[in-house]
């Protein structure tokens, strides 16, 4: 499949049972041909994704797999998982388009099968996911926990309260933070070391809320509870404490107005430029 033809149905191509089921078949078909090619990894390989019978399945065991720990084993992690995967449509559909966004904006992302299996950003974005569901049903203790070994394991710190969109790519991920009243819409894109944080010690509503279509570059810092508008782009290493209008690029330290994206959805083509 092409990439422009993907960008186009970023939003739909994967969505309901039969959505879902192509896409798990694309990527048993996948992982099938790098067994074959790569005879070492052959039982990873099965384990992962060959004898799972559904792309919930396979999620809920690779995910359990890395959060295994002496306080709570893979088993039970596996259970939790894979309960709220069987029981809440919305977490696998808002993964099937965060995987697909991956494959859409990640020029070293060619298959689906890749954030499944080896990409922090995403294994710790559908813990959240998780995270957030448990949180919601009044499950605060184990939603924490799992937001703690996320960030031990993966030195990622995505609070279960925050609300987190569809379609989100995180790329590289190493050391992001979002905090409890963050709000991010669909289709944004962040990279490493992004802090969505507040600006001192009161309690309430004091983090960000980001718009759908948003990029926001490597390094960059938005702090406390302001609006960066839809469309928008925040330059690397930015320091935004300012609201952010909409269909316009920020950079600097604090962040000022630089110019304006050419496109619709930074976020989409991750071109990361300064407009001058």
């Amino acid at each position: 499949m092409n990439q422009q033809k993907q960008k186009g149905n970023a939003n739909n191509l994967w969505s309901g049972d039969q959505g879902i089921g192509r896409l798990w078949q694309m990527i048993v078909d996948e992982v099938t041909k790098q067994a074959a090619d790569e005879p070492e990894l052959v039982t990873y390989f099965h384990d992962a994704v060959l004898s799972h019978n559904s792309l919930e399945a396979a999620l809920a065991y690779n995910l359990a797999l890395k959060l295994d720990s002496n306080i709570l084993s893979a088993m039970t992690i596996r259970q939790v998982f894979t309960e709220a995967l069987t029981t809440d449509s919305d977490i696998t559909d808002k993964m099937c388009r965060d995987l697909a966004a991956y494959v859409e904006r990640d020029p070293a992302c060619d298959q689906y099968s890749l954030p499944l299996l080896y990409f922090k950003g995403f294994h710790a974005l559908q813990i959240y996911r998780i995270a957030h569901l448990l949180w919601s049903n009044d499950r605060k203790s184990l939603a924490l926990y799992l937001q703690n070994r996320v960030s031990e394991i993966f030195a990622v710190d995505i609070h279960p309260a925050a609300q987190i969109g569809a379609g989100i790519m995180i790329d590289h991920a190493t050391g992001l933070v979002v905090g409890e009243t963050t709000v991010i819409g669909d289709n944004v894109s962040m990279l490493h070391s992004v802090t969505l944080g507040g600006t001192g010690a009161q309690a309430g509503d004091r983090h960000p809320k980001i718009h759908s279509g948003v990029l926001i570059a490597a390094g960059a810092k938005i702090l406390g509870n302001i609006e960066v508008g839809e469309g928008a782009k925040i330059g690397a290493g930015s320091l935004v404490l300012e609201p952010v209008p909409a269909h316009t690029t920020v950079a600097g330290v604090p962040a000022k107005i630089v110019g304006h994206p050419t496109e619709a959805e930074p976020a989409r083509e991750m071109d990361q430029r300064i407009d001058g």
